[in-house]
């Protein structure tokens, strides 16, 4: 068999010809669709997310500052408003303007990607006939009993029932097969490849069903392929906590909220072996998205690093009377289960969005019979549409027609197919990345502008594959994997969850997916969190398919028994989902604090313009995007 490059992808895209002729579906979900049109972007593979191109106007604008784009086609289409950007919060926006002043309020919502949903992306992967479902970035519906009105209403209004999770998620699938969280040292970076059974941080415990090691921390720092010195070490962090540092009971709060996680190992525990730095900077992965040595102590212990379980915060502030039982820290062991996981991730929350605004997108009515929707993307622009959807398209400009303070009318550039178009509105929300609006609304006062360009996000890689079975991962009897030396610092089994008559792969012999989550951040130990995530910005970018081939065959040759996995036989497909703007980054308690005030003075609205999107409050989840989407809808008069 040739090699995935060859087989699947020209430069990280899927060759589709003919691919609208394939069978969808198998007994497992013959119910799917049996065709697919040829433009459907949750089937295409290779470079993904920030795809190649999706950028290229919008850096030209912002590092380029590029005002000439050609001659301007002004549109003779008339909106009530216009919503820059297509994920969730943007399409929230949409729904809520509708809600909120008539459906018969034409609305045009304008992205530059080739897919609707902003990260909450839907994967799909077709392996020997039978369709994989998986996320390409935002992936649950986190803590929904905490979310404001507005966003329970929101899920209740597109067919979404929490309590149908309690059965879709199967509780026992883990236990069942043995699978555990591991950790996986490579010989690049350890000498040898090893996997053991200790997940050495806590990050791995947000998978319900996982069970804990059962190791013993000495028996885990024995077994891990480090120096003597090393295995001592690492001993010391998993025996620390807060109990080794020598500060007054009364002092500890402070001087844990004021001082570095990585100070602590280094001075207080005295740990200097690479390895186990190494180890300890990537165990937090995608649950706080920076490297743990830009992190407070209390921030660190938030996230589960190595050396303190999530709930030794919740302990300490509980027995130092520091908060009340209704105000406690967030952290991996909250009091909802981490279950609210569709097929697709967060992508059916914005496919529902979607289907509610043009319902000839496809079939279904509700959250959980879309599950298995073939969308037709050529829906999405008609004509006759009241509300319409416009990929492909880069905004460039948003100007008021007249002074803002009295204008009725606003005008917005786009770029699509490299040529420049105009079109009017009444209103306009920015839902789309904030640090990127001053480029775009050069009108907006200084100091508001000066506010949202420190707005930067964090980088992310979510990384989809899909496997013709999963033998060798039973085999290692991984559920999910810890990879310190890795690109991808975590792997692990997408979550078994079944519903809308799909199912997830329950047999070792079946086919699968497994993610593979990377959060790039540069190699300086304790520079800015702002300067790493440039760096790691720069260079998953700068990346080729094939080097991200690449990584993932040697990481999974070196993780999984050679006896059972081949890669060229094995592996089927590869989705690599690049997002350069992942999550809002709202500063930590050491670099960047003041972010969260920011984000407020940059959300301002702006004559007939308002700002939506998770940046506009530095949190990162879906309810944090519908309840921004609401505020900027509700400011327009």
């Amino acid at each position: 068999m040739n090699k995935i490059t060859r087989r699947d992808f020209i430069n990280g895209s899927l060759v589709i010809a003919g691919s609208s002729l394939l069978p969808y579906g198998c007994a497992s979900n013959a119910i799917v669709d049996k065709m697919a049109p040829a433009n459907y972007p949750p089937t295409l593979t290779g470079l993904r997310g920030s795809h190649q191109g999706s950028n290229t106007h919008a850096h030209a604008k912002s590092w380029n500052n590029k005002t000439d784009w050609g001659s301007v086609t002004q549109l003779t289409e008339e909106y009530d408003l216009i919503v820059v950007g297509g994920g969730i919060s943007g399409l929230s926006a949409a729904y809520f303007y509708q809600q909120k002043h008539g459906k018969d309020k034409k609305i045009l919502i304008l992205d530059n990607h080739d897919d609707f949903g902003g990260h909450a992306r839907r994967n799909e992967h077709t392996i020997d006939g039978d369709t994989r479902l998986t996320f390409g970035g935002s992936q649950t519906i986190q803590g929904p009993q905490s979310y404001s009105d507005v966003s329970k209403r929101l899920l209740h209004d597109l067919g979404i029932d929490l309590k149908r999770f309690e059965t879709a998620y199967d509780f026992d699938f883990y236990q069942k097969h043995k699978l555990k969280a591991v950790t996986y040292f490579n010989k690049k970076k350890f000498a040898e490849d090893k996997i053991v059974q200790h997940p050495y941080t806590h990050y791995p415990y947000f998978i319900e069903g996982i069970e804990h090691s059962k190791l013993s921390n000495e028996e885990a720092a024995n077994q891990a392929p480090l120096s003597p010195k090393g295995r001592e070490q690492l001993l010391r962090v998993l025996n620390g906590g807060l109990h080794v540092i020598d500060v007054p009971k009364n002092e500890l709060a402070e001087y844990i909220a004021t001082h570095s996680y990585f100070d602590y190992l280094k001075n207080t525990l005295g740990v200097d072996d690479p390895a186990v730095l190494e180890m300890a900077r990537n165990s937090c992965a995608d649950n706080h998205g920076a490297g743990t040595d830009v992190l407070s102590i209390e921030e660190a212990i938030d996230v589960g690093v190595i050396g303190f379980p999530p709930l030794a915060l919740n302990e300490f502030m509980s027995e130092n009377d520091l908060n009340s039982p209704e105000e406690k820290h967030s952290n991996l062991y909250g009091e909802e289960q981490y279950i609210h996981h569709f097929p697709d991730g967060n992508a059916t929350i914005a496919r529902m969005l979607v289907k509610k605004m043009i319902p000839k997108i496809g079939k279904g009515e509700n959250a959980e019979e879309i599950v298995l929707s073939k969308f037709n993307y050529e829906q999405l622009d008609k004509e006759s549409n009241i509300v319409r959807l416009r990929l492909n398209s880069t905004v460039i400009n948003v100007k008021h027609d007249g002074d803002p303070l009295d204008a009725d009318t606003v005008f917005v550039s786009y770029i699509n197919d490299d040529k420049a178009f105009r079109v009017k509105s009444k209103s306009v929300v920015m839902a789309c990345y904030n640090m990127m609006i001053p480029h775009i609304v050069p009108e907006l006062p200084a100091e508001q502008a000066a506010a949202m360009k420190r707005l930067v996000k964090i980088p992310l890689l979510y990384t989809s594959v899909g496997l013709k079975n999963w033998q060798a991962i039973k085999d290692i009897k991984m559920g999910i994997a810890m990879c310190p030396g890795n690109m991808h610092q975590v792997v692990y089994m997408d979550f078994p969850v079944s519903m809308g008559g799909y199912q997830y792969s329950k047999s070792p012999d079946a086919p699968c997916i497994i993610q593979m989550v990377s959060c790039p951040f540069g190699g300086t130990v304790g520079e800015p969190p702002v300067e790493q995530f440039k760096q790691g910005r720069y260079k998953m970018l700068s990346l080729t398919f094939e080097d991200y081939e690449q990584e993932i065959r040697e990481h999974l040759t070196g993780m999984l028994p050679n006896d059972l996995f081949d890669f060229n036989r094995d592996v089927e497909s590869i989705t690599v989902n690049r997002w350069a703007h992942g999550y809002a980054h709202g500063g930590v308690a050491l670099f960047d604090p003041e972010l969260s005030g920011l984000a407020i003075k940059g959300r301002k609205p702006f004559g007939r313009i308002t700002i939506a999107n998770i940046d506009s409050a530095t949190s990162s989840y879906a309810n944090v995007a519908i309840d921004q989407a609401w505020r900027a809808v509700t400011e327009l008069s």
